[in-house]
Formats: structure tokens, C-alpha cells, sequence
């Protein structure tokens, strides 16, 4: 059965975010909306006439995403100690070049990021993680596109040790669900040559946020 935009878990949240924060929502036009296999809304781009508490419109159209999750995927040698960053790799709509990024993905109406995060790792490079050993950076969600869209991005990471042998075993590697357009190859790489090739801000920016809370000042000169 197809779940309503109205009843869905991001609409609503979102919708509850403006009148929190003091928006007078007149009137919101479903433009488009895209579902997932089992009905449940993926994103829908809304026409939004609203008028903030200072008495002014706001720009109408909102790209509805609701809440994400991005993980850093850090390997370190055992013998070495050197870092390596677990990529994947896909073409994407901004521009259609091949990217680089962390594992990522939606919420969609669930509500325990921590388990969203190690369900995408899984899904997107293969590698079973718990729980316990993802480290949340933000407690708060980060908003990447504040003008445009609702996405609201908690960030993590988790340090994996293994031998030389074993990271060399998980670069291109074919993941990804096919019934979600994804076609996605894994990327091992050391960290600063990983850093370079990623252009999604977000991941620049969880790559920093990531050596600052483990403290790896030499590595964060090298980027």
C-alpha cells in the first residue's frame, strides 16, 4: 500500500520542525514525490507557501529528504599503523562524474540513526559492523542545503584494524541495491589520497570533524 506524503514519518517531521521554529505554513503543493519498493516515501519536492515570524515569505520549494546518515570507514594497518579510507564509488545526478564518498544513506521513517549507519556500511561495502563501534560525531543534525532541502545529516565513523592483506580485499568490490539505482564499487585508498578525490562537502568536512576527534594533527596537516 502506498503510504501518503502527508503520513509520512519526514513529512511530518519536517512539517513540525517550521511551526516549532515559528513558520505560519498557508499551504504545501506536492510537486513530486518517489517511493521505495515497499511504499514508504523516499523524498518529494514540495511548493511551500509559509511566512517566517518576521512577517516574511520564505523561497517556496523545498527537495523533502528528511534525516541521513554518513560514515566514515577508517582501516589502519596493523604492522604500519597507516590509514586508509574505505570509498565508495558511483556516478552521481550533480554532474554525472564518477565521486568518491562515505557510505551513506536515509533514515527514511525509522528514528535510530546508529543502526540506519551500520545498515548502509553493510549494504554499501560488505563489512558487518555493530552498533557499539560506530562513534557518533554531531549530536545534532547538520543541514547541508538549508535553502533548498530538509536533509538533515548525522555524522559518524569507526576505526577498523586489519592487516595489509585484508584492506587490500575490500577495494572494488561491486555493492549497492540495484532496485535503489545503486551501482556502487568500494574505494581503498590512504586517508589524505582519499580526502582529495572526494568533492561532496559533507564528506570533506566528516573527514576533519573525524581527525579532530581522534586528535591525528600530523595526518590533518597532510590534507
Amino acid at each position: 500500500m502506498e503510504e501518503k506524503l502527508v503520513d509520512s514519518h519526514k513529512y511530518n517531521l519536517w512539517k513540525n520542525k517550521l511551526e516549532t521554529n515559528g513558520m505560519e505554513v498557508h499551504r504545501i503543493d506536492e510537486l513530486y514525490t518517489r517511493r521505495n519498493g515497499g511504499g514508504e516515501v523516499l523524498f518529494s519536492l514540495l511548493y511551500t507557501d509559509a511566512t517566517t515570524p518576521e512577517g516574511n515569505k520564505i523561497p517556496p520549494i523545498c527537495f523533502l529528504k528528511g534525516e541521513v546518515v554518513s560514515v566514515l570507514i577508517c582501516f589502519i594497518d596493523e604492522e604500519t599503523r597507516e590509514k586508509y579510507l574505505l570509498l565508495v564509488q558511483q556516478r552521481r545526478i550533480c554532474d554525472g562524474s564518477m565521486t568518491y564518498e562515505h557510505p551513506a544513506g536515509m533514515l527514511d521513517s525509522e528514528s535510530d540513526a546508529v543502526s540506519v549507519a551500520a545498515r548502509e556500511v553493510f549494504e554499501e561495502t560488505g563489512i558487518a559492523i555493530s552498533k557499539e563501534a560506530l562513534m557518533k560525531v554531531n549530536e545534532n543534525p547538520y543541514y547541508p542545503s538549508t535553502g533548498t532541502s530538509d536533509e538533515a545529516m548525522y555524522m559518524f565513523y569507526c576505526e577498523l584494524e586489519r592487516s595489509t592483506e585484508q584492506i587490500k580485499s575490500y577495494h572494488n568490490t561491486t555493492q549497492g541495491l540495484i532496485s535503489d539505482h545503486e551501482f556502487i564499487n568500494t574505494f581503498v585508498v590512504p586517508f589524505a589520497e582519499g580526502h582529495r578525490l572526494i568533492t561532496n562537502v559533507n564528506g570533506l568536512l566528516l573527514d576533519y570533524l573525524y581527525l579532530k576527534d581522534v586528535g591525528d594533527w600530523d595526518l590533518l596537516k597532510q590534507l
